[in-house]
């Protein structure tokens, strides 16, 4: 029921880019951190792959520093194909976005709602399940809250910050606010779901259940309804639904969201995903890329010069003045906003080919090299190394 396809090394001679493939799942969403890449598969449910090596320096597998600093390890990744060899998998409903924080993975499962998969013991020999959906039974943790269709997940920050917290006057320590005491799921048929997940971050393991009663749906008379996805930043949330961009207050205790914003118009057609930066949401939609100016956070407006025409624009990354986004057969897309009012196509990326079914990215990097972790669908997750210190000039730039 997998399809598979051939795997091989691809090298595209203008930036020297080197790509690792996993034998194809049908990926749909990417996440990273540390050793492990966690792939969404939709149906088939996700695999974490290891990509780097475990001992310092921590080498991506395939790349430059890897063949500086593990020749042999490296000569024999290229013998095998360039194919990464090991992956961990687990089941679910139909996984539509990952995201890792701490030893757990949050995820919107589609019709299996908001579920959270305990990771901390993915190396751990001496541990019966590398990822775990309940240790023993559902009996002893239950991490999953059930919606209709989740379609992504956002939590505000990447730490795992514990509201609740005691802190010590001593240390003058100000408290933490309640909005990172929540995760913010979309979900296509009940528009946004707000769950209450500081229960995994108290220090205690003997009370992880998240709760019904703890949860909030919200969709005001239907207006998001079909939302694609959702992006946190401030005190507010960003929706794509077909119909545009809602922005959502969650106001002071995280659990009184109210529409604080949104924009409808022509300007943006059927918006698949969001993501911020500073004074700026920039948008996928059936069109392509499209910028719109949030200095007022509660009144989107377009951009006038800020849309690239793309063929199959998916999910994007946005890192300081480059926008990736995942282009489907086109591969992907690298675009420059360093101006935003003016954002321009710098290139297209494919490998020769070789990426084609592009479908989510992630941007991250690793020991001066910069990497793009790509789901591309049929074909598996791809691992682009985008520079290294001996291709660009000044690679540890603010950004290269």
């Amino acid at each position: 029921t997998k399809n598979c396809t051939d795997c091989h090394l691809s090298k595209n001679n203008d930036n020297n880019a080197w790509m690792a493939q996993l034998l194809g799942f049908g990926t749909g969403t990417v996440n990273f951190f540390g050793r492990y890449a966690y792939v969404g598969e939709g149906r088939e449910g996700l695999h974490a792959v290891i990509w780097t090596e475990p001992d310092e320096p921590q080498a991506v597998i395939g790349s430059h520093l890897h063949k500086i600093a593990y020749p042999d390890n490296y000569r024999k990744h290229l013998e095998a194909g360039a194919i990464l060899q090991e992956g961990h998998e687990h089941s679910g409903h139909d996984i539509q976005d990952i995201v890792l924080r701490g030893e757990y993975l949050y995820t919107a499962n589609g019709p299996g709602g908001f579920e959270v998969f305990d990771v901390a013991n993915i190396d751990q020999k001496g541990f019966s399940e590398r990822i775990v959906s309940a240790p023993v039974s559902p009996l002893g943790q239950r991490t999953r809250i059930p919606t209709k269709y989740a379609t992504s997940v956002a939590l505000p920050s990447t730490l795992a910050l514990d509201p609740a917290r005691v802190r010590l006057p001593e240390n003058e320590e100000q408290p933490i606010d309640l909005f990172y005491a929540f995760v913010y799921v979309s979900d296509r048929e009940e528009g946004l779901v707000i769950v209450d997940v500081r229960t995994l971050v108290d220090g205690n393991p003997d009370n992880n259940f998240l709760k019904e009663s703890e949860t909030v749906r919200f969709n005001p008379n239907g207006v998001l309804t079909g939302a694609t996805f959702v992006a946190a930043a401030g005190h507010r949330l960003y929706l794509t639904t077909p119909r545009g961009l809602y922005v959502v207050d969650v106001g002071k205790d995280g659990k009184s969201p109210r529409i604080a914003g949104q924009f409808t118009g022509n300007f943006l057609r059927n918006p698949h995903c969001v993501a911020i930066q500073f004074r700026y949401a920039f948008v996928t939609d059936d069109d392509g890329l499209k910028v719109l100016n949030i200095s007022d956070p509660d009144r989107p407006l377009p951009v006038s010069g800020g849309v690239v025409r793309l063929q199959n624009p998916g999910r994007l990354y946005v890192a300081r003045t480059y926008a990736y986004v995942a282009n489907g057969p086109a591969g992907l897309a690298i675009i420059d906003v360093e101006n935003p009012e003016r954002p321009r196509l710098d290139q297209m990326f494919n490998a020769g080919g070789a990426l084609n079914d592009t479908r989510a990215v992630q941007i991250g990097s690793v020991s001066a090299s910069q990497f793009a972790l790509v789901a591309d669908g049929k074909n598996g997750l791809r691992v682009v190394q985008l520079i290294s210190p001996d291709t660009v000039a000044g690679a540890q730039g603010f950004s290269p």
